[in-house]
């Protein structure tokens, strides 16, 4: 299928005390109609930073951001700022980590689903508040008649999180950003909420890109997944492929640290180490400090994401090493 949204060289970078921090370097990602695609990693790995320069919320300045995001061939990143925000607004919905925050407490959910109905559709209050009850009815809140009254405090965790999914689609975007969308949550809700996602989706037949470190999340919901460390995607390919057979010793630690129930051992494997400074990257490998197949090339060549077999991809100097010990 034509790529719906495509991200191409995409860097990064905010003014710092010792010079510029690079918090993206030169991601590419490719979304699809209908797909999900996770990007996995730690936290400080740029996954963030990423959602939100595709989703033009950074300010710039003081963010610096160059490269391509493209939307159905439309070029976002040279567009002015109210193309753009009309552009983020109606086509590209994102759903954020914090509901709480992302909500005004001062409004009742009601108010800000009618709000934007009206400004963006132009309905009249009447039917941007039958909108607005459908909207939250479909996200499944219960009586949603009478809970459109209330204010973002009197809901739940989950149902915040809800709350924010209906106001992401609203406007029937074609991509859907979902920043850690179940962060704080418990298990079950958890679930419930990725579980909606899913199903909006399957509705719609947007393309979803799913922020997370949930390795148990994307083996759930994505169809392809993209592995960041230190502001680059240091592994692609499909869920299949990255949880049968990683080719980057950064993802083969992360599947490690899983808890698994046909494991015997007494103690969780954890990566060594901390996440570079991305102020301070180290030289070659941005990940060999930590990397238990770390060579003298590692140290001194940045390794480029190259193509392995079967469309996948991995940014290793010893990625065929990897891909063989793993695969099983």
């Amino acid at each position: 299928m034509d790529p719906l949204l495509q991200v191409t060289d995409l860097r990064v970078s905010f003014p710092g005390g010792s010079g510029p921090v690079h918090a993206v370097n030169g991601v590419s990602l490719t979304l699809t109609a209908g797909r999900t695609l996770a990007v996995l990693g730690e936290s400080g790995s740029g996954k963030s930073v990423t959602a939100q320069a595709v989703m033009g919320i950074l300010d710039v300045p003081p963010a610096r951001v160059a490269g391509s995001v493209t939307l159905r061939g439309r070029e976002l990143l040279t567009l002015s700022p109210r193309d753009r925000d009309r552009v983020s607004g109606e086509e590209i919905g994102m759903v954020f980590q914090d509901a709480m925050a992302a909500l005004n407490p001062v409004f009742t959910v009601g108010d800000q689903l009618t709000e934007l109905l009206r400004v963006r559709r132009g309905l009249s209050r009447a039917d941007a508040r039958r909108r607005a009850v459908e909207l939250l009815d479909r996200v499944r809140i219960p009586a949603a008649t009478d809970r459109v009254k209330d204010y973002p405090h009197q809901f739940s965790g989950g149902m915040r999180q809800r709350v924010m999914i209906a106001l992401a689609i609203a406007l029937e975007p074609a991509v859907l950003i979902a920043d850690e969308p179940t962060t704080a949550l418990d298990v079950t809700v958890q679930a419930q909420v990725m579980e909606l996602i899913a199903e909006i989706q399957r509705d719609s037949g947007m393309a979803l890109l799913l922020i997370t470190h949930d390795l148990g999340v994307v083996a759930e919901v994505a169809d392809d997944v993209a592995v960041m460390y230190a502001g680059r995607i240091v592994e692609r390919g499909t869920v299949e492929q990255i949880f049968d057979g990683p080719a980057h010793p950064y993802t083969e630690g992360l599947l490690a640290s899983m808890p698994r129930v046909d494991r015997t051992d007494e103690q969780l494997y954890a990566i060594p180490g901390a996440p570079p400074n991305p102020a301070r990257l180290p030289s070659g490998c941005p990940f060999h400090l930590r990397c238990h197949r770390v060579t003298d090339e590692c140290r001194t060549t940045l390794p480029a994401l190259e193509a392995l077999p079967a469309g996948r991809a991995s940014a290793c100097h010893h990625r065929t090493e990897v891909l063989h010990a793993t695969q099983r």
